[in-house]
């Protein structure tokens, strides 16, 4: 018990610590006067990815930075994200340059977008672009006017390894029904829309989102896709200085050739907030709740498992709800907690908490209910929540078990062997209290008030004591 106390406890420090580490980098990222802003989108994008660059770019813009450069690896990211931090480029009073980096990198499904979205789309050789395809969440895609949290394109993998020059190609919508092709219909004039923002290849964007094809740096800059291909930082605003961008304000003309970089490293806002919602991390917290309250419940009073379940379980939630959550997988989590509690309190012989282990289990492989890489649950944190859960609830019906084979006392000699405090003195004999009850009780010696005496013998609700 006082391992599982001292776990929970550190977990909740080490959010907070984190925290703290992020704060020291936003700390050492502050800068002042005419400068590039270096941002890094690296991995999938998410709420935290969103926040990271829409609260940098303000504060880049507040100190002075003249451009900004988005330096972005990603496989892909969740439809409402993207679309908030497209809205935020566009609408950028400073120039946006969107640079897929280092070699090896990529700008897949929502990076397509963005790079689409940006004032300056550059890539650096050996890195790729495009499978925009929408990918079905839950069965069937969802529509982003409604507001739910759809992937902006994830590649399907057989699709996405093409590499593909040609213009044109069909047009026609995929199989599948009305909201499918609704789906992608908007996506392909979202990404059509940016295109002819920026005088690019609108054709190919098209595909991208219809047929999932991809282009190598070279093969995007032929065909019109992006605007650049620099082997680094410095060829790359060297290649910018004197070009003509398109602002929301009008054209504007970049000097980058002397400026310094400088990064914006994520805050401790966007540390925490990145911690929290990975996928892996949420169902984790969600579950330390769930425990921490069922320990609460076998030993009532306790309070730090029901402290830290409760907060472990609000933060799990905050997490979930920026999340594309299935609500059913959540709802068996709770049933899963609240059956494996039960066991303990009504003795089913493992029926209840095998059924809490299985809803449990099947709860967090529904939970994130999308296919984006990286913002899924993962299957080894699957399989450990089934062997923590199976061997909660084997401790359980161990225990239980125990409890039934140990011996009971006759129910006219339970309080005999019991000590207790003498409560008073009275002309019939004493008073002395035993489990918040108090019992008449009489003795051969002379009591007081305050003595600890031990019940030698018991006759209905008479007690017979002596000094212990």
């Amino acid at each position: 018990m006082r391992f599982i106390r001292e776990g929970l406890i550190l977990i909740c420090l080490t959010l907070v610590g984190l925290g703290g580490f992020g704060l020291v980098h936003a700390q050492q990222s502050e800068s002042s006067g005419p400068h590039v802003a270096e941002l890094t989108i690296d991995g999938p994008i998410g709420p935290a990815t969103k926040d990271y660059l829409v609260r940098s770019m303000e504060t880049a813009r507040d100190k002075g930075a003249h451009a900004i450069l988005i330096r972005m690896d990603t496989p892909g990211g969740l439809d409402s994200s993207t679309r908030d931090i497209i809205k935020a480029l566009l609408a950028s009073p400073t120039p946006v340059i969107t640079y897929v980096h280092p070699a090896g990198a990529r700008a897949a499904s929502a990076g397509t977008y963005i790079l689409y979205g940006s004032h300056v789309a550059a890539m650096t050789p050996s890195t790729n672009l495009g499978a925009a395809t929408p990918v079905q969440m839950g069965g069937l895609p969802t529509p982003p006017s409604g507001g739910d949290q759809k992937p902006a394109g994830d590649a399907q993998e057989e699709k996405g390894g093409e590499s593909s020059g040609k213009e044109g190609g069909e047009n026609s919508a995929p199989s599948g029904d009305a909201m499918e092709r609704k789906v992608i219909n908007d996506s392909v004039a979202f990404i059509r829309g940016l295109a002819n923002r920026y005088d690019r290849n609108a054709d190919w964007a098209e595909r991208a989102v219809r047929e999932a094809v991809s282009l190598t740096a070279n093969e995007a800059l032929e065909q019109n896709v992006i605007d650049l291909v620099a082997e680094n930082r410095e060829d790359l605003l060297a290649q910018l200085d004197g070009r003509e961008v398109k602002l929301e304000s009008g054209p504007m003309t970049l000097e980058t050739a002397d400026l310094p970089i400088e990064a914006y490293a994520p805050d401790w806002r966007n540390e925490f907030l990145s911690v929290i919602t990975n996928p892996q991390v949420a169902s984790i917290l969600l579950l330390i709740g769930v425990y921490g309250l069922i320990l609460e419940g076998y030993n009532p009073g306790t309070l730090v498992p029901g402290v830290v379940g409760v907060i472990c379980l609000l933060i799990g939630l905050y997490a979930l709800q920026v999340l594309p959550v299935n609500y059913a997988g959540l709802a068996l989590i709770i049933l899963g907690g609240v059956l494996i509690l039960a066991e303990a309190f009504v003795p089913s012989f493992g029926v209840l908490g095998i059924g809490g282990v299985i809803a449990l289990v099947l709860g967090s492989i529904m939970l994130v209910d999308t296919d984006v890489p990286g913002m899924e649950v993962s299957y080894e944190i699957i399989g450990a929540i089934a062997a923590v859960s199976s061997l909660i609830v084997l401790g359980i019906i161990t225990m239980i078990g125990r409890t039934l084979r140990m011996p009971r006392p006759d129910s006219s000699r339970a309080m005999v062997g019991r000590e207790a405090p003498v409560a008073s003195q009275g002309e019939g004999g004493y008073k002395v209290l035993i489990d918040g009850e108090y019992w008449n009780a009489r003795s051969s010696e002379s009591l007081q008030p305050g003595d600890r005496v031990e019940v030698t013998d018991q006759d209905g609700l008479q007690l017979e004591v002596k000094r212990k």
